[in-house]
């Protein structure tokens, strides 16, 4: 947390931070390498909290993070805006499906579009990629009143951009989604 603006604020800060752990979710997803830019950050009357007026900021979420949180492999797409996600049971093999990624409510990455590219989907790899596929997944510890604004496929992960107006700095214990 920002110790200087504890007498007033700052009229521009940016902020890098690392490996953000992600809580409170039964799928929950950390965000890597995030990055903040800030516009009029003050300190609150609490301890420990700040607030901007208005903040941009990206994040970074690696594929082994999002298959951890997914419980499938996922990786690039061989489309533009489209990952790939595997998965396979033994004796039948793999099947990998393409599906794109967007932003959704709730600073939330959906998942839409699934088509087979590779191998037979059988009933139960249909149910474990339904599973795994058909809810959006939460970003956890993303300060109040920042939302996500696009989501765009790279070669290593997920880069997800956020803004927002009237943003509340927390210690990680205390954030919300």
């Amino acid at each position: 947390m920002l110790t200087q603006p504890a007498e007033g604020g700052l009229s521009h800060v940016d902020l890098t931070a690392h490996d953000m752990p992600a809580d409170g979710s039964a799928r929950p997803l950390p965000v890597s390498r995030p990055t903040v830019g800030l516009d009029v950050l003050r300190a609150s009357g609490s301890a420990g909290e700040a607030h901007a007026r208005s903040a941009e900021a990206a994040a970074f979420l690696s594929y082994e993070d999002v298959s951890t949180a997914l419980g499938v492999g996922v990786s690039q797409g061989d489309e533009s805006g489209r990952i790939g996600a595997t998965v396979g049971l033994p004796l039948v093999g793999d099947v990998t499906v393409r599906a794109a990624a967007s932003a959704a409510k709730g600073n939330r990455i959906a998942f839409a579009d699934v088509r087979t590219v590779q191998g037979e989907l059988i009933p139960p790899l249909r149910a474990l990629l339904d599973k795994a596929l058909e809810e959006p997944v939460a970003l956890e510890n993303v300060p109040e009143g920042l939302h996500l604004r696009s989501v765009t496929i790279a070669e290593n992960g997920i880069e997800a951009r956020f803004t927002g107006r009237s943003v509340t700095f927390r210690p990680s214990s205390s954030s919300t989604a």
